[in-house]
């Protein structure tokens, strides 16, 4: 089995990230503060050091302190910096909107601190959340100027309305619930030939966008059991997709560890050239087009690896890319919500993330010695 986690370091670090002040890498993010506080309390949480090391009354500020960012148009904040109180009118408003994120961690927040949240305006949020959702199911990160949505169209704001309707129970309001079809068919459609989820239709499949897909659908209760069990009309996939994104996410796992010194030379670089005066209108089309298979050099060898070099196996995020310390838990939770975890090499992603990513202050890299990395990352932001 790979080497423990080193428990004592990683809790000074979290304790270190909640008590004192913000890091310096972390301040050009203190507008998504509740979501810096969601990663640290959860860490901690995990590592079974929150309670005990925290009291009552710093427990109750901390609840006190995510209600301060309630809007009272519905949702939450993600900080109290643009909340201008009585300065507030209809010209500088919409400056100070509730956002998805940022509503989807304080509940988070409220429910890792014990919090009954009594006091969240359930009925305004639930009409807000809906209110951000577009006709073609998906949703928006906040309401802007005359109710606008604002926002991409975005995997992660699908996931965090999914988990929002689950926790306040938007299930059991009709007349505020979301278009849960509407949702599911644009999630369905943005299934990829690879097996797994893109951030849309026709985009590429991710690990980051497949687990935020399969949260979404979990959370909506239209996942199926198991990978073997019948599936009603409503429940999302068929065997055959299932099955192709189970592969796809197991085959995500590599030891593959850094990028390669020595790039494979390109076919398009090759000593292909049109007769002078030759017009042509896309030369790398028509280079590609007219090279004869004689002029492309050998494939190069296939090394295979070393025993050793098995020993670690981290995740990618996107087929053909290095292993990236967060596709652990993008790529790892997807397969545990298909209940197909176990076909990883967990002992080998075990040893990638503690031996090689585990920093010495506490927190990982990124990459095999990157600093502690920030924990908000989005995926299209940390494309490796």
């Amino acid at each position: 089995m790979a080497t423990e986690l080193n428990k004592p370091i990683q809790i000074r670090y979290f304790l270190r990230c909640l008590k004192t002040h913000i890091p310096t890498v972390y301040t050009s993010n203190d507008s998504q503060r509740m979501t810096l506080a969601f990663f640290t309390l959860c860490a901690l949480d995990l590592l079974d050091a929150l309670h005990n090391n925290i009291d009552e009354s710093e427990k109750a500020g901390y609840i006190d302190w995510v209600y301060s960012c309630q809007h009272p148009d519905g949702g939450f904040r993600g900080f109290t910096g643009a909340d201008v109180g009585a300065a507030e009118n209809e010209g500088n408003k919409h400056w100070d909107p509730a956002n998805i994120a940022a509503t989807y961690f304080a509940l988070a927040n409220l429910a890792i601190l014990d919090d009954d949240m009594g006091n969240v305006n359930r009925r305004g949020c639930l009409n807000w959340l809906k209110r951000l959702q577009r006709s073609d199911g998906t949703f928006g990160e906040a309401l802007g100027l005359d109710e606008e949505v604002q926002g991409k169209r975005d995997m992660r704001f699908c996931y965090c309305a999914a988990a929002i309707r689950w926790i306040l129970g938007g299930d059991r309001e009709e007349e505020a619930d979301i278009d849960v079809d509407g949702l599911l068919r644009f999630l369905e459609a943005s299934q990829t030939y690879e097996g797994g989820f893109a951030n849309g239709p026709f985009h590429e499949a991710h690990a980051g966008w497949t687990y935020c897909a399969l949260g979404a659908m979990s959370l909506l209760g239209r996942l199926p059991a198991s990978i073997t069990a019948d599936r009603p009309l409503n429940v999302w996939p068929s065997r055959e997709s299932e099955q192709r994104l189970v592969g796809w996410l197991v085959s995500l796992q590599t030891p593959t560890l850094q990028e390669d010194d020595v790039s494979a030379p390109d076919v398009l670089e090759s000593s292909v050239h049109a007769d002078a005066g030759e017009e042509i209108i896309n030369p790398t089309i028509e280079a590609a087009q007219v090279v004869p298979p004689e002029s492309v050099g050998p494939v190069a060898e296939m090394i295979e690896p070393l025993k050793e070099d098995l020993l670690w196996a981290g995740m990618t995020g996107r087929s053909n890319k290095i292993a990236d310390t967060c596709y652990a838990f993008w790529a790892g939770g997807s397969l545990q919500i298909l209940n197909s975890l176990r076909l990883l090499d967990q002992d080998a992603l075990a040893r990638y993330l503690i031996e090689k990513t585990q920093h010495r202050i506490g927190g990982f890299g990124k990459l095999p010695g990157d600093v502690p990395g920030m924990p908000i990352v989005p995926p299209e932001h940390n494309p490796k």
